[in-house]
C-alpha cells in the first residue's frame, strides 16, 4: 500500500479538500496536530491579509473513528472563510445575472500561471486559472503532511524546518544543526536560528514592502531519525532523491531543489565532497544528505527549496490585457510580501508524504501494530550486519 494523497478546491471557493490513501489502521490521528501544522502555514513576517481572515483547521470526513484510522481513505475538509464575499464570483451553479462585481481577471501577472495557463484551457477569464493555481491549495498538503508526520512519529522519525536565507540576507545560507532547528520558537517571526540575522530580514521585508515589491529565499527541511534502506538504487522511478526533489519542486514558486551539500559539492574535488565511513559504519560528515545513490544511509536527511519573489507585486510589473492586446499593468490580488518560513512548513510536509510512502513501500503492513513488528525486525537484521 502506498502513502499518497489528491487535493481539490479553489483559493476563494467553499473549501479546500484532501484524500489521504496508505494510512495502516489502528494509527492514532491527533486533529489539535493537524490544526497546529495548519497554524504554522500562516505565520510569518510579511504574510498577507489572507492570513487575518482565514483560520485553518481541519474537518474529518471519513476514515477516523474514535480517533484512529480505519485503513480506508481519509478525507479532511478546511473552510474557506472568506467565501462568503466570493459566493457569486465562485459560484458552482449557473448564474441567472452577471455579478456586481465579478472580479474578472483580465492581465496576467508575469512570473504566475495566469497566461500559460489561459492559454492552455482557452478561457477569457484568468480566475479559472489563478484561482487552483493559487498557493492556498498548499493548506491542503500541509494537512496531508500532518498526518504522514503522524505515522513518521511511531518510528521515531521527525521532520523540521528553518529559513537559511532570505532575498540576499545572509550572503551565504545558514548552516543548523537539529538541536538548533528545533529550538526556534513559534513565535518566530522568520524561522531562522540566528536572531541578529532575523532581524536583518526582518528589515529586508520592510523594504520590500515599502517598495511594492516581494522577497524569495532559501529554506530547509530537515528529517531526523531515518532507517537505513528507504528509496532503492534499483530504478530512476525508485531513487528516494527524484521522488523528493519532485515533491519539493511542485510547491508554488520554488525553482530548484538542493540535497546536502550538493550545490557546493559541483564545484569541489572528490576527495572534499565525499563521506568517509569509519568503523562501526560512521560518518563523520553529512555532506550528501543523509542520501547515497538513491537510498538513505542513516545519516539526517537535509533538503532545501529555493523560493523565487512571489509574482503578484503591490507596484505591478508590465503586462497585456488579454483582449485589447495592449500593454497595461498586471493584476493585482491580496498577497505576501514573503512565504519563506510557510513554504517550509509546507517542505516538511511534502517530505513528510514522501518518506511516509517510503516506509510503507518497505514495511508494508495492513495496520500499524503489523508494520511496527516488520520495522522492528529490519532494524534488528541492520544491527547485525
Amino acid at each position: 500500500m502506498n502513502f499518497r494523497f489528491t487535493t481539490a478546491g479553489e483559493s476563494h471557493g467553499p473549501a479546500l479538500v484532501v484524500i489521504i490513501e496508505g494510512v495502516p489502521a489502528g494509527m492514532p490521528i491527533d486533529k489539535a496536530a493537524i490544526d497546529h501544522e495548519l497554524w504554522r502555514r500562516q505565520q510569518g513576517y510579511g504574510r498577507g491579509g489572507r492570513m487575518k481572515i482565514e483560520s485553518d483547521a481541519v474537518q474529518t470526513l471519513s476514515g477516523v473513528r474514535h480517533g484512529y484510522a480505519l485503513g480506508s481513505p481519509i478525507a479532511l475538509m478546511i473552510e474557506n472563510r472568506d467565501f462568503v464575499h466570493w459566493q457569486e464570483v465562485m459560484s458552482a451553479e449557473r448564474l441567472e445575472a452577471e455579478p456586481k462585481n465579478p472580479r474578472i481577471v483580465k492581465r496576467p501577472r508575469p512570473g504566475h500561471a495566469d497566461l500559460a495557463g489561459g492559454q492552455k484551457y482557452q478561457t477569457r477569464d484568468l480566475r479559472d486559472i489563478l484561482e487552483r493555481a493559487s498557493a492556498r491549495e498548499t493548506a491542503a498538503r500541509v494537512a496531508a503532511g500532518a498526518i504522514a508526520k503522524q505515522l513518521l512519529a511511531a518510528f521515531g522519525i521527525a521532520v523540521r524546518s528553518h529559513v537559511a536565507k532570505l532575498g540576499s540576507v545572509p550572503e551565504t545560507p545558514i548552516d543548523a544543526s537539529w538541536e538548533e532547528i528545533t529550538a526556534i520558537n513559534a513565535d518566530a517571526p522568520l524561522a531562522c536560528v540566528n536572531k541578529e540575522i532575523e532581524a536583518q530580514m526582518v528589515a529586508l521585508v520592510d523594504e520590500a514592502k515599502t517598495n511594492g515589491d516581494t522577497l524569495g529565499g532559501i529554506f530547509e527541511v530537515v528529517a531526523h531519525g531515518l532507517p537505513v534502506g528507504l528509496g532503492s538504487h534499483t530504478s530512476w522511478e525508485e531513487k528516494l532523491d527524484g521522488r523528493i526533489a519532485r515533491a519539493i519542486m511542485s510547491i508554488h514558486a520554488v525553482k530548484a531543489v538542493e540535497i546536502g551539500e550538493g550545490v557546493a559539492n559541483a564545484g569541489r574535488f572528490g576527495s572534499e565532497v565525499h563521506d568517509e565511513i569509519h568503523a562501526g559504519f560512521v560518518r563523520k560528515t553529512n555532506r550528501a544528505g543523509g542520501l547515497e545513490g538513491g537510498i538513505t544511509n542513516g545519516e539526517e536527511l537535509r533538503v532545501r527549496g529555493y523560493l523565487k519573489p512571489i509574482s503578484t507585486l503591490r507596484k505591478p510589473l508590465t503586462s497585456v490585457d488579454i483582449d485589447s492586446k495592449e500593454e497595461s499593468p498586471a493584476a493585482f490580488e491580496r498577497s505576501d510580501i514573503t512565504a519563506v518560513p510557510a513554504a517550509g512548513v509546507i517542505g516538511e510536509a511534502m517530505l513528510a508524504v514522501v518518506l511516509a510512502n517510503s516506509m510503507r513501500e518497505k514495511f508494508g503492513g495492513d495496520s500499524l501494530e503489523e508494520m511496527l513488528r516488520n520495522f522492528e525486525a529490519y532494524q534488528k537484521s541492520i544491527a547485525e550486519y
